[in-house]
């Protein structure tokens, strides 16, 4: 199943985020390299970052989240909502 994370980013997001991104990047590097993580990547207007990820259920991802350097710190709230991929087949 897929999920959808929104990361909204707090007000140190912008200082945080450098000394962050390497554990950030190594977190989902894993699951990147299982395939789970569908994309992944910043919003370019600055308001956060969206990475759609397959898992087995919702809690799977609140626990993949919880893990990531960047919840509590550059995060400040994060959204997760069910996805269903319409296109590309």
């Amino acid at each position: 199943m897929l999920f959808v994370i929104i990361g909204h980013d707090g007000p140190d997001a912008k200082r945080l985020r450098p000394t962050l991104r390497p554990a950030h990047l190594e977190h989902l590097s894993a699951l990147a390299a299982e395939g789970r993580i569908k994309l992944a990547g910043p919003l370019t207007d600055g308001h956060g970052s969206l990475i759609v990820i397959e898992a087995d259920d919702e809690q799977e991802v609140r626990d993949i989240a919880a893990a990531d350097p960047y919840n509590g710190s550059v995060f400040e709230s994060l959204e997760i909502h069910p996805f269903k991929q319409v296109l590309p087949d």
